[in-house]
């Protein structure tokens, strides 16, 4: 699949079939997280992969969407603020950046493989770092759950169009 149909193709699953993926498809989707840019090359998260029925409800009691429940994993990307790199001349913490790269990362090398993610934010960091045993300084930045699609067919996305989102130099 060329990289338009895969972006195109992407999108937020929220119904998963039970059964949880092989750890060699685990693996990929991981590993391309780990292959992601971060600033200075610092690699500042871990992922921590929750396949575990008990550990599974305490996230969904972090985050409590009959949707969330039926992921069979997730991985849970955490952001690390001791080995983050911060910018010299205002101390901007890029740790939420490279996270999001990451988690991008694996969004779509998990499309490309047919498994179905969800970018989750919203969600109770105070329970999941507790249920995760969490040192201070590893902040859970996103929740994806990860699976295989009960359906299959992307919906449309809505999007603006690229002249709402465009201006040259300068706004």
């Amino acid at each position: 699949m060329d990289f338009k149909t895969l972006i195109n193709a992407r999108y937020s699953v929220r119904k998963y079939k039970p059964e949880p993926i092989s750890e060699e498809l685990l693996n990929e989707v991981l590993d391309a997280g780990r292959m992601a840019p971060t600033a200075v090359n610092f690699q500042p998260f871990v992922f921590i992969v929750v396949n575990e029925q008990g550990k599974l409800k305490e996230l969904y009691h972090a985050y409590p969407r009959e949707w969330f429940a039926t992921a069979p994993q997730v991985i849970v990307v955490c952001g690390d603020h001791k080995t983050s790199w911060k910018r010299g001349n205002d101390g901007k913490d890029h740790a939420d950046i490279d996270v999001a790269i990451a988690t991008d990362h694996m969004t779509l090398r998990a499309a490309e493989l047919g498994l179905g993610t969800c970018w989750v934010c919203n969600f109770d960091a105070e329970k999941v770092s507790k249920a995760l045993n969490l040192p201070g300084h590893l902040e859970p930045a996103v929740l994806l759950p990860i699976g295989r699609p009960e359906e299959v067919e992307s919906p449309p996305k809505k999007r603006k169009s690229l002249s709402e989102l465009v201006k040259f130099n300068g706004y």
